[in-house]
């Protein structure tokens, strides 16, 4: 069973990093594409970063330049640190995976990924 786990989330003031890690149970995910996505409040979820198996990369706009996905395959995990947090950064963030084949333009869209952690919230205060 695929089981995703997020961890790393919290409260930091405006400019400041947090580092979000997401371990993977269950399978090797050295195969997989994965991402992170967010939801705030009212607002529906959406595609922060995405890393293919061949570590190749893609963010949204708003991230790009801030925050940096990465994975370390023998720990199972995957990354996204985050610096220079802002406000509109807050959300609930989850990780999540696919083994299926994607093209770039599809890897940060909800509907690609078929496993899901819980999420670990992160809140920027101004």
């Amino acid at each position: 069973q695929v089981q995703l786990v997020e961890s790393g989330g919290g409260s930091v003031q405006t400019g400041g990093s947090l580092r979000l890690s997401c371990a993977a149970y269950g399978y090797p995910f050295v195969y997989h594409y994965m991402g992170w996505f967010r939801q705030a409040p009212g607002k529906e979820r959406e595609g922060v970063a995405a890393i293919a198996p061949d570590g190749s990369t893609i963010y949204a706009d708003s991230v790009k330049g801030r925050f940096t996905i990465s994975k370390d395959n023998a720990k199972n995990t995957l990354y996204l640190q985050m610096n220079s947090l802002e406000p509109d950064d807050t959300a609930m963030y989850y990780c999540a995976a696919d083994t299926r084949s994607k093209l770039a333009v599809y890897r940060m869209k909800e509907i690609e990924y078929r496993y899901w952690g819980q999420g670990t919230q992160v809140t920027v205060s101004s």
